[in-house]
């Protein structure tokens, strides 16, 4: 080994050891004309000094940041105005007998030992030092641990780890396939899975009835903050369960992950909302709900109204809600109301009512509507020095543009608590929705859903009505997980694809494999995939998976640290029996 201990080990008790580390140069330092360094690698930093060698204080003068060099020499303690309490190591120094340089490096084009306001383009550019940063080490040293523990956890519970082929079926699974071209078969093509769903449940058929994976998928759509071409999921089957069961076991992991890397113990079970109540009341299915304010209805305050906008919009069956701002209403000034309003106004709405219980009930339609601020305070029960925003249109568009201004002023107000952990189930989402441009139902979650066997019976001819057994997991307003019950019986999965369009023919055609295997003995199964750098994300409190990723790609979905794409030979297109079409040219 070129080093007997690594930077961040090193403390009191090892003084008068004779050490040999290797590690970067972080900083030289010069004080009155004695040179001395911080050396650093992924364990932490040391300062090495070179004592009364000659050869060494030599040597320390030819170096640079970035250097790779090897230091052999003795751990010594630090005198009392030296010591540093930041770093684990503050309190020794290791006195050098021969520093050798292992490797010179250039000056870096972007800084290593902090964060600053460097591009992300150049940041991606050059990933290797971006990745010397403290924080980028931490990220993604976090990373290893929570996954690890993850492991841990299904293991202990008996699940096995079992690989899935990266060289696939394309099977139509919400977004665009990568696709790979096969040289042994001209004119066909692999797909990148962008999950293993049909796999796992193959592999319950196969009665293999606990299964996970650390999977890599790939999307081939729109990228933005918490979203990449190429990404992780913790992939999840059960056999013989029902839906409890595997959020039982799914809440169970989340628990165990924040008790052992982040020392958080979770005693109580997390919430749970149905779809529809998450969308009336938070108007989205991915709702933060810790600080309240939650959608109120308030049309029957309305019912004769002299308000013609809000009249004209009851009369054509929208609805009216608001919520109750709990505090600090008197800093709403017309210029922040007036955003707030054109915010609204750019997710489909007329406007809004404001209303304040300041010194005493006032609104923006007093004028109009004498008495109705009073009304709305005692309905709403608004406090003292509170206040409500209130919109009035078509329930859907309503929901939505009110979820969004409801979030955006508790941020403004800060209201969001950063180290909030916010948990919640969301359950019991349609089975189907009505898909505008294709003109035809297609299913909410995946096709292999099981629907809610009471709506089977309740709702045979609507099925708009239908539920499913499908359940998301939201951790601070993000889905983290989301997963489902499953189909097991032949029948009902060629009804599902009857009910989306899906011929017998283009089911045996994409989904045979699967359907022949459903011959033979389906046990009843469940499963969930969380979305791992998202989990890992909100976790370590980043804006974005990028910076909990070891190479991501940017929003254009481009390596800008390896140059890909990139074009291939001809020579390689020509063994694989493929044209290149330039502006939709055939070359």
């Amino acid at each position: 080994m070129l080093r007997t201990h690594n930077c961040g080990e090193l403390r009191i008790n090892d003084v008068g050891k004779k050490v040999t580390l290797a590690g970067w140069v972080d900083k030289i330092r010069d004080l009155g004309g004695i040179r001395f360094l911080i050396l650093k690698d992924r364990y932490g930093y040391i300062q090495v000094v070179p004592g009364d060698n000659e050869k060494v204080a030599e040597t320390l003068r030819k170096l640079k940041p970035e250097y790779v060099i090897r230091v052999s020499g003795t751990v010594r303690k630090r005198p009392d105005e030296a010591v540093r309490t930041d770093i684990p190591t503050g309190q020794v120094e290791v006195v050098a007998d021969e520093i050798e340089i292992l490797s010179e490096a250039q000056t870096p084009p972007i800084y290593t030992d902090r964060d600053d306001d460097t591009s992300e383009e150049l940041r991606l550019k050059y990933r290797y030092l971006d990745l010397r940063k403290p924080r980028m080490q931490h990220n993604i040293i976090m990373r290893h641990r929570i996954v690890q523990t993850i492991r841990e956890y299904l293991n202990k519970n008996g699940f096995l780890e079992i690989e899935t082929p990266m060289l696939m079926k394309s099977t139509p699974e919400g977004a665009r396939d990568f696709i790979v071209p096969s040289r042994l078969r001209p004119g066909k093509f692999y797909a990148l899975p962008q999950s293993p769903q049909l796999l796992k449940q193959i592999l319950m058929i196969a009665g293999f009835d606990r299964y996970y994976q650390i999977a890599r998928c790939f999307r081939d759509e729109d990228l933005r903050a918490d979203r990449q071409p190429e990404f992780s999921q913790i992939d999840i089957e059960m056999s013989f369960v029902e839906r409890d069961d595997v959020i039982e076991m799914a809440e169970g992991l989340v628990k165990y992950v924040l008790e052992k890397v982040f020392n958080r113990k979770l005693d109580k079970q997390f919430k749970r909302l149905t779809y529809e109540e998450a969308m009336e009341k938070y108007g989205t299915d991915k709702p933060l709900t810790h600080f309240g304010m939650e959608l109120q209805e308030l049309e029957e305050l309305f019912y004769d109204t002299p308000v013609n906008f809000i009249k004209a919009v009851l009369e054509k069956g929208g609805t009216i809600k608001g919520f109750v701002v709990p505090r600090d209403m008197s800093s709403f000034t017309r210029k922040r109301i007036d955003s707030y309003t054109k915010m609204v106004q750019e997710l489909g709405l007329g406007g809004l009512i404001w209303v304040k219980n300041v010194d005493e009930p006032r609104s923006s339609i007093d004028r109009i509507s004498p008495g109705i601020s009073s009304k709305i305070v005692e309905h709403m029960k608004i406090p003292k020095g509170g206040g409500a925003l209130i919109a009035a249109g078509e329930r859907e568009v309503l929901n939505e543009a009110l979820g969004i201004l409801r979030v955006k002023v508790a941020q403004d107000m800060g209201m969001i608590d950063a180290d909030e952990l916010d948990l919640l189930w969301i359950i019991d989402f349609p089975m189907f929705e009505w898909d505008d441009e294709e003109n035809r139902l297609v299913a909410r979650h995946h096709p292999f859903t099981m629907p809610h066997p009471e709506d089977m019976k309740a709702y045979p001819d609507d099925p708009l009505k239908i539920r499913s057994l499908a359940y998301d997991l939201v951790m601070n307003g993000n889905e983290i997980a989301g997963g489902s019950i499953r189909i097991h019986s032949t029948e009902l999965q060629r009804w599902v694809f009857e009910k989306i369009g899906i011929t017998e023919n283009e089911a045996n055609e994409k989904f045979g494999f699967l359907l022949e295997a459903m011959r033979y003995g389906v046990p009843p199964h469940g499963g969930i995939a969380f979305g791992l750098d998202r989990f890992v994300m909100i976790l370590l409190k980043e804006k974005s998976i990028r910076e909990v990723m070891a190479f991501p790609k940017t929003t254009t979905g481009a390596d800008l640290m390896m140059g890909a794409p990139s074009n291939v030979p001809d020579e390689m297109l020509k063994e694989l029996k493929i044209r290149v079409m330039e502006n939709t040219r055939e070359v």
